[in-house]
């Protein structure tokens, strides 16, 4: 029995522990001769159709309507008098609010969360702590507020009543 169990740790576990040193050392490279030749073009104008289905490095600017399909509206802030405001409300890189549900305890916990707000995050938290309690029909709600990050967080799902706010503050 410890003869064949010898042959059969020979025979399988030889293999293995065979480490080749580099790639063209191991045995399932041939020789380069053998492979063809590749001739490496730097601007080839094939590309203009690959180039057309890459992601964009910067997001296009929206084009200017009067009103959108899908119910999105524009900044309506001019970034140059932020300085006139309490506190602003940036825009994500897709020109979108930056009002998050999150989801824990497997879905039994929401919580509401505003993101990249500059300027006094308390005015805006206690603006959102009146809405949300009118809301609520004048029960008090639970707010968090983290000045380091920009953050506001308000316990409960109120993603689409802040995000009206927000677009009728004009953010």
């Amino acid at each position: 029995m410890a003869l064949a169990q010898r042959f059969v740790r020979n025979l399988i576990l030889q293999p293995c522990k065979l480490r080749y040193s580099s790639y063209l050392s191991s045995k399932g490279v041939q020789p380069l001769e053998k492979y063809p030749e590749v001739e490496i073009v730097e601007n080839p104008p094939e590309w203009k159709y690959v180039e057309r289905l890459l992601p964009k490095a910067v997001v296009p600017r929206p084009l200017q309507k009067a009103e959108y399909p899908s119910g999105w509206k524009p900044p309506m802030v001019d970034l140059r008098n932020i300085d006139q405001f309490k506190y602003y409300v940036a825009r994500t890189k897709n020109y979108m609010l930056p009002v998050y549900l999150k989801q824990t305890f497997r879905g039994q916990r929401r919580v509401t969360v505003i993101r990249r707000i500059q300027g006094n995050l308390w005015e805006l938290e206690r603006e959102i702590r009146e809405l949300v309690e009118g809301a609520r029909n004048g029960r008090v709600c639970a707010t968090r507020v983290n000045e380091m990050s920009g953050q506001v967080h308000i316990h409960g799902d109120y993603v689409d009543i802040i995000r009206e706010y927000l677009k009728s503050k004009g953010y």
